[in-house]
């Protein structure tokens, strides 16, 4: 029992620069994953703090005015009446 001990021992002692090598790498690699969770989570929370923000904020209102519009369109049928009787007019004093 304690030969095995032994020889596990110097084994361990003989690949011990590698196995420091791979647990630092292991901790290097756990502490960049957990740096970019925690910016990710950080960034998360300060756009939905934003969101809430920028959508309690009053949507100005806009009125529009189409009086513009309803009294050119008036215009253009009061033109084409008058342009139907013209029109009406020429007509009859041709066949006159």
């Amino acid at each position: 029992m304690s030969q095995e001990k032994v020889d596990r021992y110097k084994k361990e002692k003989a690949n011990r620069k590698q196995i420091m090598r791979k647990e630092k790498m292991q901790n290097a690699l756990r502490k960049c994953i957990v740096s970019v969770i925690g910016i990710l989570l950080i960034c998360w929370i300060g756009y939905s703090v934003y969101d809430i923000y920028d959508s309690n904020k009053p949507v100005p209102s806009v009125k529009i005015d189409y009086q513009a519009f309803d009294e050119f369109s008036k215009n253009i049928t009061e033109a084409q009446a008058q342009a139907a009787k013209e029109a009406e007019q020429a007509e009859a004093e041709t066949v006159e």
